[in-house]
């Protein structure tokens, strides 16, 4: 089993974002943003915008590394340098602004918004899949939400079909399975899709272990 260590992707680990979610550096990327993209947009600020969300707090996702690296660096048994597997993407509902004018996903009610988080993807890169990355990136977020003051975590995962896995084009949303072993419920399937597959509307209630700004 890899060794995985997940850390927030804070401002000094920009370049290990990049290399997950843009590494061909393609300047209309999507760079995680489109859940918190005003209603008129330059589609090319959006790794600007990012950028800015990772000097501030809290972060707006963890970041995955893997193999034996600096432990002052990743956190992982000193050794050859960890490199960078993978990324979840996560937001207060209050700054998920397209996703508060959806009309296939579910908007919840405006005044649970600001303490409401939404897990919006989780990216893994190729040579890193069936490791256990994404679980480990999606209960290290569970646990960095919840200490900055979350009551309750929302997905939209995708089911696979029996006896099939989900196209890597439409894994990006994660899977119900994953979510359930997070300890997220199941409510209901929404009018979204992913690779042609339903989204489903998953929930987590949880206590808040306090709040921070980092």
């Amino acid at each position: 089993m890899a060794q995985i260590a997940v850390l927030p992707a804070t401002a000094e680990r920009f370049g290990d974002i990049a290399r997950v979610i843009n590494p061909n550096g393609r300047e209309q990327a999507c760079w995680c943003m489109h859940w918190r993209a005003p209603a008129k947009e330059d589609i090319t600020t959006r790794e600007a915008r990012l950028r800015e969300l990772t000097e501030q707090g809290p972060a707006p996702g963890m970041l995955a590394y893997v193999g034996e690296g600096d432990a002052a660096d990743a956190g992982l048994a000193p050794g050859e340098p960890a490199e960078v597997a993978g990324w979840l993407g996560f937001s207060l509902r209050t700054a998920a602004r397209s996703l508060q004018r959806s009309r296939v996903l579910p908007v919840g009610e405006p005044e649970t918004w600001p303490t409401t988080w939404v897990f919006m993807c989780v990216t893994v890169r190729a040579g890193f899949r069936r490791q256990g990355v994404a679980q480990a990136l999606l209960d290290a977020g569970v646990g960095y939400a919840a200490a900055h003051g979350a009551t309750a975590l929302d997905a939209f995962p995708v089911e696979p079909e029996p006896g099939r896995r989900v196209p890597v084009s439409a894994a990006f949303v994660g899977t119900v399975g994953m979510f359930e072993r997070a300890g997220f419920d199941r409510l209901a399937p929404t009018g979204a899709t992913s690779g042609r597959l339903t989204r489903w509307h998953m929930r987590r209630e949880l206590e808040p272990r306090g709040s921070s700004s980092a």
